[in-house]
């Protein structure tokens, strides 16, 4: 791992699906030089079969553990254990519209191919489950995010809108080039 111009190596990326979590993190894992876990990549077994939980969280301990990572991904059952680890919370908070809206294009760009941030022999498919939480997140999974984001001591970025990202990425960049 090369030296870092930057404070944060244990980042997680959470948001509604769609948001562009797992495209961030390769972003930002190739600026910093630093490791990507997809949660999804984790849970999810060939054809869409859930790991079980105590395998899954046992996974999830491993890659805690690890000096340097960027976990991308909401699950639940262990965002306030992976938030207990990390130095940095970047929260894409973008409207359901433009997630769905993202969702949607994924399923059509992937369609009948696993994506590489995906868990293997899983293609892309997008079903009324899956959009009605994204649709819902605002109400169902958002306040519970932001209680834990206010609760936390870990350094938070919340982003409202996928401009946002890009310009804070091109900021990195900038100082990247002009440190080098």
């Amino acid at each position: 791992m090369k030296e870092t111009q930057h404070k944060h190596q244990q980042i997680l990326i959470v948001g509604s699906g769609g948001a562009g979590k797992s495209t961030l993190s390769r972003k930002l894992g190739e600026l910093w030089d630093i490791p990507i876990v997809h949660l999804d990549a984790l849970f999810w077994q060939p054809g869409w079969n859930p790991l079980p939980r105590p395998k899954f969280m046992e996974k999830v301990k491993n890659e805690l553990t690890k000096p340097h990572w960027i976990i991308d991904g909401n699950f639940d059952s262990s965002i306030e254990l992976r938030a207990k680890y990390a130095d940095l919370i970047i929260f894409l908070d973008f409207s359901n519209v433009i997630c769905l809206y993202r969702a949607c294009k994924r399923a059509w760009t992937y369609r009948g191919k696993t994506r590489p941030d995906m868990g293997k022999d899983c293609k892309e498919k997008i079903d009324w489950e899956f959009v009605r939480w994204i649709w819902r997140y605002p109400k169902d999974v958002k306040p519970k995010m932001l209680e834990l984001l206010t609760n936390t001591q870990t350094d938070v970025i919340t982003f409202k809108s996928p401009k946002e990202v890009e310009q804070w990425l091109q900021n990195i960049q900038k100082k990247k080039s002009e440190s080098s």
